[in-house]
């Protein structure tokens, strides 16, 4: 009889997530993925000149409600946030059709990103077409309590914050998923009256 190699014992990845999860919890650094139990009202946009909207005419929330309307907060050179274009013009695909809207607020990390005609110049490179809010004061950053880049938001119908997810997202991840069930079960929800 050949001797067997002692079994190792393997912990599933979610138990190793879920850990990771409540230590960072515990020292004030927030998870990825947060559904609000009393969504509140979301602000509305800060910017309302011309010149800080990009690929649209400044826009007020109140003008989207009926809308799921993402906010995807970036800036132009964080490799994070445009790793996840793919993604994001994905969803912009499937579900725009059907009700939801992308907004994204490109709020600056570093000077050049302040700059209007850079910004116009990535979003071109970028293939964004959706509307972009220039955010360079981080008035609607702080308005969302954000922290991070880059980050998503999911507004219901009715114009409340639902969710957040931060971090890189790519087509098929779990943070994907999650995205895409949340904007499927906003989009089946009563319109507004």
């Amino acid at each position: 009889m050949t001797p067997q190699p002692p079994r190792r014992i393997m912990r599933p990845v979610w138990i190793i997530a879920l850990l990771s999860a409540l230590a960072l919890a515990a020292i004030g650094i927030p998870t990825t993925a947060r559904e609000f139990a009393d969504p509140q009202p979301a602000p509305d946009f800060t910017h309302s000149g011309a010149e800080t909207w990009i690929n649209s005419t400044p826009l007020k929330l109140a003008e989207l409600r009926g809308k799921v309307v993402l906010l995807d907060f970036w800036t132009f050179d964080c490799w994070n946030c445009y790793r996840s274009f793919p993604w994001l013009k994905g969803i912009e695909q499937a579900y725009g059709p059907g009700g939801m809207a992308v907004i994204g607020i490109h709020t600056p990390e570093f000077e050049h990103e302040r700059v209007r005609a850079n910004v116009v110049a990535k979003t071109r490179e970028f293939g964004i077409e959706h509307p972009v809010m220039m955010d360079n004061d981080y008035s609607y950053w702080k308005a969302m309590g954000n922290r991070f880049w880059p980050t998503f938001y999911l507004i219901d119908k009715t114009g409340k914050v639902r969710a957040r997810y931060i971090g890189e997202t790519h087509a098929g991840d779990l943070r994907a998923r999650a995205i895409e069930e949340k904007i499927e079960q906003l989009l089946a929800e009563p319109d507004p009256g």
